[in-house]
């Protein structure tokens, strides 16, 4: 018995951080991403898809994000199965209760409202731990589980979780967090044979028989492997269970880290942004360290300027990013300054040079003093 394992699909989500070219693109993406689900699900023979929450960005969404969600979703040849989350719970503005989302919801699509066991389909059951506030009180994924019998011999059954696990969550105090000994101990009695759970963004093994796959689409810069949906077996007689990881992803969130101290050091963050493949879709976080002389550091913002056009996304990291601009003499020989262009050259070379707040203003004004004179020549 074949299922894809996916969640956090955050359909509509707003990505703020991306241009407004970009964005629309982005959006875009996430739909395609359940597209090529629905037709994993059918080149690979699987009886169902579960989605393991946040389904959607939030309650409060364009009707036409949950119309162009079913327009994907019409594809599929298989049931669909939609577990709340803490994007989009069931409380009383859930999107899963608006008339745009009842009026168009088809058969084959579930939304697992509750704990009781639902059958999918013939002989496999998946028990869902649906949030209904974005602050829950307890583990759900326990308060599912706990009074589950062993699973019928011949039949399968499936936990759709979401939430933090205690091995993984750094907040020790929510009373959300699943605890992973209660959890590991669920398929150890045999009183379920595999758990999905969403929330985290990143593909993860908690344990053999307890997986996230995360979001078909990367959300962060700090994901460490985004972008997959999982290909679950599970043998009825033994019990066993084998994953699969797909990637499906386009977009790809790149952290570019580079020293530059020289016009070649310029020269060689330009190649590597150049070899980047798929720059509609890439956003691109630099890290940049150094000191540059005033042309060297024109020309960079000048390379960065370029890049900004292709990528989806370029920004320096500003936190961990220090670029000193010193005027070197050479940068303005022969620009022909004099009167008020010199002592206004020679005065924010001065401050420049200094460490209080004003320099790093002065080092911004000597680049545009030498463009400008540089155009002028």
């Amino acid at each position: 018995m074949r299922f894809v394992a996916t969640g956090d699909w955050q359909l509509g989500m707003t990505a703020h951080y991306l241009s407004a070219e970009a964005r629309p693109r982005f959006h875009r993406a996430r739909l395609d991403a359940v597209k090529r689900i629905g037709e994993i699900a059918a080149e690979q023979s699987c009886e169902f898809v579960v989605v393991c929450g946040d389904v959607f960005e939030s309650n409060q969404l364009d009707r036409a994000i949950i119309s162009r969600t079913f327009e994907v979703l019409a594809a599929f040849t298989v049931p669909v199965v939609l577990l709340p989350g803490n994007h989009d719970p069931l409380d009383a503005a859930s999107i899963y209760d608006s008339p745009a989302f009842t009026s168009r919801q088809p058969d084959y699509v579930h939304v697992l409202r509750d704990s009781e066991p639902f059958e999918v389909i013939p002989g496999v059951e998946i028990v869902g731990a649906p949030w209904f506030s974005k602050r829950p009180q307890c583990d759900l994924v326990d308060q599912a589980t706990q009074n589950l019998a062993e699973v019928a011999p011949g039949c399968v059954r499936i936990v759709a979780g979401h939430g933090a696990v205690s091995t993984l969550d750094p907040d020790r105090e929510s009373m959300a967090t699943i605890d992973t000994d209660n959890l590991k101990a669920v398929v150890k009695e045999g009183r379920a044979q595999f758990v999905a759970l969403g929330d985290r963004h990143a593909t993860y093994s908690v344990d053999e028989t307890i997986w996230y796959p995360g979001a078909p689409e990367v959300t962060s810069r700090r994901e460490d492997d985004p972008g997959n949906v999982l290909l679950v077996d599970v043998d009825p007689q033994t019990h066993a269970s084998t994953v699969e990881k797909v990637h499906i992803g386009r977009w790809s969130y790149l952290v570019v880290e580079e020293d530059v101290n020289s016009d070649e050091d310029v020269t060689r963050l330009e190649q590597r942004l150049t070899d980047i493949p798929n720059k509609d879709s890439t956003a691109v976080w630099l890290v940049l360290r150094g000191t540059l002389p005033t042309a060297a550091k024109a020309r960079l913002d000048e390379v960065l300027d370029h890049a900004a056009d292709l990528f989806a996304l370029v920004s320096l990291w500003e936190r961990h990013t220090d670029i000193a601009v010193v005027a070197a003499d050479e940068d303005f020989a022969g620009l022909g300054l004099s009167g008020y262009l010199q002592e206004t050259l020679d005065e924010l070379a001065e401050s420049a040079a200094g460490e209080d707040p004003t320099a790093a203003a002065a080092q911004d004004a000597l680049g545009l003093l030498y463009r400008f004179a540089r155009s002028g020549s």
